[in-house]
């Protein structure tokens, strides 16, 4: 009995191990899934997980820095907040105004063609439209050119 027991657990182990030779393959490491992993995914893109595990000096000072409050920030770096936020606005007024361009305004109406105001100033001129103070009173009829 304890014959077939070892040959058993023998033959087992042989088939554990021909697994990897016969796929050209190496033990592959377990990992620790009792501690969180980084993973970099569009579906969530921000864990809760550093994606730096060893920090360096400047970026451990910089964390403690990040821990304090806000108002004991240096002049110098409060601009560059300001400088974003106001970045951040003009950018977003900048999307604003590619989607009325695209979705709100509609096409440029035919009246702010080149050919048609001219047209329409040489039809408001035969009409002698305003001829004291406003549009025909700077024509110069005679000449057939604006006044001087």
């Amino acid at each position: 009995m304890l014959a077939t027991r070892a040959l058993s657990l023998i033959g087992k182990r042989a088939i554990s191990t021909s697994v990897c030779v016969r796929a050209h393959g190496s033990v592959v490491k377990s990992e620790d899934y009792a501690l969180p992993a980084y993973v970099d995914r569009r579906d969530y893109p921000l864990p809760d997980v550093a994606h730096v595990k060893h920090l360096s000096a400047s970026q451990k000072a910089l964390k403690e820095k990040e821990k304090a409050d806000w108002g004991s920030l240096s002049r110098d770096e409060k601009w560059k907040t300001v400088v974003g936020v106001a970045m951040f606005f003009i950018g977003f007024t900048g999307l604003i105004l590619i989607w009325e361009k695209l979705y709100v305004y509609g096409p440029i109406p035919h009246t702010f063609d080149e050919e048609w105001v001219a047209m329409q100033t040489k039809r408001m001129l035969d009409m002698k439209s305003n001829p004291i103070q406003g549009f025909s009173a700077k024509w110069d009829y005679d000449k057939n050119e604006w006044k001087k």
